[in-house]
């Protein structure tokens, strides 16, 4: 099975490239959102989120601060989006973990994230929280 991604982190596919460390490759999104989204790649191949050792995640969120600190300084955006789709059914479509860096801009970027607010009764979020604790 053939993963862009993984293309991209072996050299045999272009990018451009914004870091790279042991962990992870930060490359200019070849379709972006809006103008310099950056993609944080894991240099190994795992699906999702859950399968980062404790390496990875820890180096993860630092990476993700540094980046939006650059594109901060150096694109002036009004705010940032940090995005990571886990799965099909929640839009991922490559599926390697990668973290979405996007900027945002006063004008309308044409960049939009809906959520459709629920008001569920008390009793069935404490049954969900007793569930997940």
């Amino acid at each position: 099975m053939s993963c862009i991604f993984c293309s991209i982190i072996n050299g045999e596919l272009p990018s451009y490239k914004i870091h790279e460390d042991e962990n992870f490759l930060v490359i200019l999104d070849r379709f972006p959102a809006t103008v310099g989204e950056v993609l944080i790649l894991l240099k190994r191949h795992e699906e999702g989120l859950e399968g980062l050792n404790f390496q990875e995640s820890s180096a993860l969120m630092p990476l993700a601060q540094k980046m939006c600190e650059k594109i901060k300084k150096s694109l002036n955006p009004a705010g940032i989006n940090i995005l990571q789709n886990n799965g099909k059914l929640a839009g991922q479509e490559i599926m390697h973990y990668h973290l979405h860096i996007i900027p945002r801009y006063d004008h309308l970027d044409g960049f939009t994230l809906h959520k459709t607010p629920s008001d569920p009764p008390l009793e069935e979020l404490e049954k969900i929280a007793k569930l997940l604790k």
